[in-house]
């Protein structure tokens, strides 16, 4: 109604002014920044020399490539395991309820907390995944202190990091699939297979297209992760620096605003082309 308009904007007032000034003003702000040099109390214009000089870095490139290795690895892989698992514990296990709390509990934990428990599982020396390892006459990588599985131990962690949220999504979305679509197939003789993939993943598509989209966008903002793993470092010669962790250290250590906020552009950029590819594809799919 016409009549309600005027007090339909002022109760949205709020919202819109929280939104402009943490979400909307940054962005333009970040983006001004990126054309500019200096410290940050002494910024001056200084053109498209920021862009240019990201794009000579090598470390920006291989920040960018991790974060892309790790987006796409540990996001399917992830979503896979969240999927059997939430399927597993809705189908077989009677007491849902405290699995779920047992699921949910990493999600809630400080991410800085698990990364020390899992830098003393992973350490080359006494930790116990390598103990394991040598238990089963299986070779025991230096996961920490080796550049070529520095990457890998970050996705391990980004795996196991991001299920607690997944299952408990999945689980929730498999109670509101209707029943009798189970009851029908069940009469026509369909075994746990077909019920999973004509009846289940049908029904899941739009939770897990919301899982997608939300996943692959953390992924690519991985900074504490690799914080806590690598106890403040990017790992060894860098080999486990992502974006977030390149601008960290162009804006706070080397203090250059400048070519951390160009660094930003690009990655907000990058990001926002990978959703609408995504949600272009998920589309197609569910079409």
């Amino acid at each position: 109604m016409k009549n309600n308009q005027k007090k339909a904007w002022l109760f949205l007032l709020p919202a819109i002014i929280s939104v402009t000034i943490f979400s909307i003003w940054p962005i333009i702000r970040a983006f001004i920044i990126s054309f500019q040099g200096g410290p940050l109390i002494c910024l001056n214009f200084n053109g498209i020399e920021n862009y240019k000089y990201i794009f000579a870095d090598t470390d920006f490139w291989n920040s960018l490539t991790n974060t892309a290795i790790y987006a796409f690895m540990t996001v399917p892989i992830a979503l896979a395991i969240a999927l059997a698992l939430a399927w597993f514990v809705f189908s077989k296990i009677r007491h849902q309820s405290f699995f779920e709390a047992m699921f949910f509990m990493p999600y809630v934990t400080s991410t800085i907390a698990t990364g020390i428990v899992f830098r003393y599982i992973f350490n080359g020396k006494y930790g116990l995944l390598d103990f394991v390892l040598k238990m089963l006459h299986l070779p025991a990588p230096d996961w920490l202190d080796d550049p070529s599985m520095s990457l890998i131990s970050l996705i391990i962690f980004g795996i196991w990091s991001s299920l607690a949220f997944n299952i408990v999504i999945l689980i929730g979305a498999l109670r509101n699939i209707d029943p009798n679509y189970y009851v029908l197939a069940d009469m026509y003789g369909a075994n746990e297979s077909e019920k999973f993939w004509r009846i289940t993943i049908p029904q899941l598509f739009p939770t897990l297209a919301f899982l997608l989209t939300v996943n692959l966008i953390g992924a690519f903002k991985v900074y504490t992760q690799v914080f806590a793993l690598f106890n403040g470092s990017a790992g060894q010669g860098n080999s486990a620096i992502t974006s977030v962790f390149y601008i960290y250290n162009k804006f706070q250590v080397a203090n250059t605003p400048g070519v951390a906020m160009a660094a930003t552009v690009c990655l907000f950029l990058f990001i926002l082309f990978i959703t609408c590819l995504q949600r272009k594809l998920m589309k197609r799919v569910n079409s």
